[in-house]
């Protein structure tokens, strides 16, 4: 069997158990979903840190009522309760041995809003970017905005006092949530703010007041005088006359209460916003002078450092960014941007951001952007920061723990210079972004903590670097809250007498400590390694016998534990990444869930055979091997590619069910099938066959299959060596099966235009077999590895006398074609796969490079004012073609193209015909593809390049969608069309 060697890592972290009545008890006080399988405990043993903790239950409070139940019961049961968001945290704050309530699957929504007063209340579960994506409708947004404001919620933010890019201009979390509606640890009801109500609160209030009032002028002594304080409890909120108890909430990390309810202060948009992009030489030079810039009143100033434009420009979705927004070979950048209501005003700022530059020393070293999208693009790169870094493949990666540390802007250069010398001294280096406008800015040290002198290290950094941080005046917690990191030194920077006032906070609110233990006061150890993702004996098991090659990201292992839990894969919109988890909103489905059951399973955590469990199978079901992940998730973890992995190894084990053995021999029997068409089609017209074929194949009743039709023909004589000419024009056509078989005018559509850009169109070669080529997809699909490799040798061996004299290979469906340049790199020898790879086309591809080079013509009519809505398929925002698509559609005169703004589609070849995810398919539809393809107009064109895609919108809006080879066809200019064009032009 090809499974990984259990290990010697026990399943249950020392202190955990898995109380049966625990479980049972709150699933009789809750609404909401428990579960206490060992599957989803894993996956809610870990946030964005270092740190692993299983907790004995995950639960799903649906509302307050909810959650104070989970407060009775773990009272009951002498348990801690973890209060979890996004779990995005850097460390370790939503993770512990006891009750995790996820409050972002459901406790999530928006109560009201407030337009006249700048506020909003919200559930804790809401997430930042659905917050602002209702509020911009009004002309407002929430302006505390981190870097994972796609994923990260409202309760989380409060937690850790988040902050932001634009904390210069609007404050931190602190400074922006007026009143917290909370759940005392007993389950009673209070509210916070400068306003108090309910009994207990009000004692509360007086006790805490009386005690911040004790400690006024150790606070006035201890406390950092940095915008960027976030360690210990905001005590000094208490003073002055209006003493602020959301802000004593805030920071506090689900310690002291829980929040039901979140009033916020919002602000208006501004009309405008420019950004400068400034490039320096050097990284002091950066430092020195951003005081310099922050003095003329910017919004932002962010860093992007060179470990960032290094690893960036090898990462595809922000390599044509920074190829835009940089000059020459910059050592780092200062991101620099200004935003009012006056855009002739703005540009000025910008002038004297040139002339500010200028002066010291920097003339000509400004990069002016004004366009929004291009602001947007940069802007989403400076957010990808953290996972850029982290995408530096083996066990040695930058490591959070004192990332957050600030400093007085005039101390910035001196600081940093210290902390690169500390680094160096222990025989590393650090990576370096974020908030140099407050003099935050990130860095990680880059270790092996699967090592023990790796932690060894971290530990004697972290112990220097606070030294250094007291030295120059600054706040060792600045931004990403305490946790298990920064707890244990509150003592070296705020002094004893704080600490047992922080402690005195705590024991107030929460007598028995149930809330959150182990952070903020009486902490765990930064470097305890039994609390630690690695810890001791911890070895990921290669898999017995890996049936892909994973040699690119240095083993099965590695690419598995790539993912670095900063949960990108849970945003809800934009990208395409992922789309599972926005139908569910379930961890299971996301990227990441994945991943970390992967990991936990390979390494032994979760039982013997664990990696080819029933459990492991669903929890990979739902993933549709879109590939947005391949794209998106900068980290490279390829959930595809994992999957298709899994389904070899636990086939080897369970066998092949019929359903995904038809699936993957599809290629090999639809020449049979398509004879045999009248006979085949008869499932979906004879009452009662679709619901037999549900029964024992498991192919939903609900969902008609593909249509039969009679195949399409090759056109010419196969394809010889000595045809190709070798000047660009020849042309090989890879037809796949599903454009041979089922829609055979689209192949016909693009032979003819191609033919009429002068193209010298080939019949590919069928190699050693009486079938036409395939690229082996449908076995990929079904985990068929073996298969798939006999497929795409024949291919390769094929073609490759072609492809060496010049010839291109152009194909219709993206996920066959692409296959060649993706899959085929895991399934032959470089020698074989890497030409052919260079020298695949999509259809719209060819045309695009051509018509760019003037190689072409394209002769098409002018439509009149015509609109076609483009939706892409999954696997060409992937590879980053889209632009291809979208390039051709506008060639064509009169034609106006719209973007449909859409993930998956949610038919993904077989996903959408099996019974048991015909549901989710549907869902993921309705998202945003299928709503935008009912509300075209009714002569509007619907273009998907994708077979699945064009069913999944013929089913679910009873809309025909064309491939763009059919419009360019429709398109195609007669001799007058053409004369008329060339006149008129």
């Amino acid at each position: 069997m090809n499974v990984p060697s259990p290990v010697a890592t026990p399943l249950v972290r020392p202190g955990n158990g898995l109380p049966a009545q625990l479980r049972k008890d709150l699933a009789q006080r809750m609404e909401g979903p428990v579960a206490a399988d060992a599957f989803t405990r894993g996956r809610y043993a870990t946030d964005a840190s270092i740190y692993q903790i299983m907790p004995k239950v995950v639960a799903f409070p649906r509302h307050a009522e909810d959650v104070a139940a989970a407060l009775d019961v773990a009272r009951a049961h002498g348990v801690p309760v973890i209060a979890r968001g996004g779990g995005t945290s850097q460390n370790g704050q939503p993770i512990g041995d006891g009750i995790v309530l996820d409050f972002s699957r459901y406790f999530n929504d928006m109560i009201s809003i407030d337009t006249d007063a700048l506020t909003a209340t919200v559930q804790p579960g809401m997430v930042l970017a659905t917050l602002n994506a209702t509020l911009r409708e009004k002309g407002l947004f929430f302006p505390v905005e981190p870097s994972t404001a796609s994923r990260c919620t409202i309760g989380g933010m409060a937690g850790n006092n988040s902050c932001g890019a634009r904390s210069l201009a609007y404050g931190k979390m602190s400074d922006n949530v007026l009143a917290i509606e909370a759940l005392l640890h007993d389950g009673t009801r209070a509210r916070f703010g400068t306003d108090i109500r309910g009994p207990e609160a009000d004692r509360m209030a007086r006790d805490l007041w009386a005690l911040a009032d004790r400690e006024r002028d150790e606070i006035a002594a201890r406390f950092p005088q940095v915008q960027r304080r976030v360690g210990g409890y905001n005590l000094d909120a208490l003073l002055g006359d209006h003493p602020d108890f959301a802000q004593l909430l805030v920071g506090s990390e689900g310690t002291l209460a829980l929040s039901r309810e979140l009033v916020l202060k919002l602000a208006r948009i501004p009309d405008h916003r420019v950004m400068g992009v400034c490039h320096f030489p050097g990284f002091r030079a950066a430092m020195e002078t951003t005081r310099h810039l922050v003095d003329l009143g910017p919004t932002a100033v962010e860093l992007v450092d060179n470990n960032v434009l290094t690893l960036g420009a090898d990462i595809p979705m922000f390599r044509q960014t920074l190829a835009q927004i940089t000059r020459g070979t910059p050592d780092c950048l200062l991101l620099v941007e200004f935003a009012g209501d006056n855009a002739a005003e703005l540009e000025r700022a910008l002038d004297r951001l040139e002339t500010c530059m200028a002066d010291h020393g920097h003339a000509d070293a400004v990069v002016r952007i004004s366009t929004p999208a291009v602001q947007r693009q940069v802007w989403d790169v400076r957010e990808a920061c953290l996972n850029i870094m982290m995408s530096a493949k083996g066990d040695a990666r930058p490591v959070s723990f004192i990332e957050d540390c600030a400093v007085p802007l005039e101390h910035l250069a001196d600081y940093t210079d210290a902390i690169t010398d500390l680094f160096a001294r222990h025989g590393t280096r650090g990576t370096w972004y974020a908030h140099a406008s407050v003099g935050c800015l990130h860095v990680r040290p880059i270790l092996n903590l699967k090592n023990p002198e790796g932690v060894r290290a971290m530990r004697a950094i972290a112990e220097e670097a606070m030294e250094l941080v007291r030295k120059f005046k600054g706040s060792h917690s600045g931004e990403h809250g305490d946790g298990i990191s920064r707890s244990e030194f509150h003592e070296r920077m705020f002094g004893p007498q704080l600490v047992h006032a922080f402690e005195a906070v705590k024991d107030r609110f929460d007598p028995d400590a149930r809330l959150n233990p182990g952070k903020i006061v009486r902490p765990h150890r930064m470097d305890d390694t039994s609390l630690m993702r690695f810890p001791p004996g911890y070895r990921g098991s290669a898999l017995a016998r890996p049936v892909l090659d994973w040699s690119d990201s240095g083993g099965f292992g590695a690419a598995v534990e790539m993912c670095n839990n900063n949960g990108t894969c849970r945003k809800l919109s934009g990208g395409g990444m992922c789309p599972s988890y926005r139908v569910t909103r379930n961890e299971r489905d996301s990227t990441r869930g994945r991943a970390n059951s992967l990991r936990l399973a390979m390494s032994g955590q979760l039982g013997r055979d664990a990696m080819t469990s029933a459990d492991m199978k669903e929890t990979l079901a739902l993933c549709v091997g879109c590939k947005a992940c391949r794209r998106e998730c900068p980290t490279g973890v390829d959930m595809a590619k994992l999957k298709v992995e899994f389904q070899h190894q636990y086939h080897a084990r369970h066998g092949t069910p019929l359903r995904e053995k038809l699936v993957a021999w599809l290629p090999h029997y639809a020449p049979i099938a398509a004879r045999l068409r009248w006979l085949v089609n008869l499932r979906d017209r004879v009452p009662g066959l679709a619901a037999l074929s549900e029964r024992v194949v498991g192919l939903s009743a609900r969902r008609a299959l593909p249509v039969w039709v009679a195949p399409w023909r090759d056109p010419g004589r196969t394809a010889r060596a000595e045809d190709i000419r070798g000047d660009g024009l020849d042309l090989v056509v890879f037809a796949d099966t599903f454009n041979r078989y089922f829609e055979p005018e689209n192949l016909n559509a693009a032979c003819a235009v191609l033919t009429a850009c002068g193209y010298r169109v080939h019949r590919a070669p069928r190699g050693n077999s009486a079938r036409p080529l395939c690229c082996g997809r449908t076995f990929l699909s079904a985990g068929a590895v073996d298969q798939a490799r006999d497929e795409a040798r024949r291919t390769a061996q094929a073609l490759a006398p072609l492809v060496a004299k010049g010839a291109r290979i152009v194909g219709l469906e993206p996920s066959c074609l692409l296959t060649l340049r993706d899959e085929f790199r895991n399934l032959l020898p470089r020698t074989d796969w890497e030409p052919l790879a260079k020298a695949a086309r999509l259809f719209e591809e060819v045309l695009a490079e051509d018509l760019d080079a003037g190689r072409i013509r394209l002769p098409l009519a002018d439509q009149s004012g015509r609109v076609a809505h483009l939706h892409g398929h999954c696997h060409q925002k992937s590879f980053g073609v889209m632009g291809s698509v979208e390039q051709v559609l506008r060639a064509v005169p009169g034609l106006e193209v719209r973007m449909i703004e859409s993930a998956c589609c949610g038919m993904a070849g077989p996903f959408g015909h099996q019974a048991e995810s015909y549901d989710v398919s549907v869902a993921m539809g309705e998202l945003s593809l299928l709503p935008a393809v009912r509300s075209a107009g009714a002569d509007d064109l619907i273009v998907a390049d994708g077979t699945s895609c064009r069913s999944q919108i013929a089913a679910g809006s009873g809309r025909a969608a064309v491939h763009v080879a059919r419009v360019l066809h429709d398109c195609l200019a007669g001799p007058a069309d053409v004369d008329s064009a060339e006149s008129s032009g």
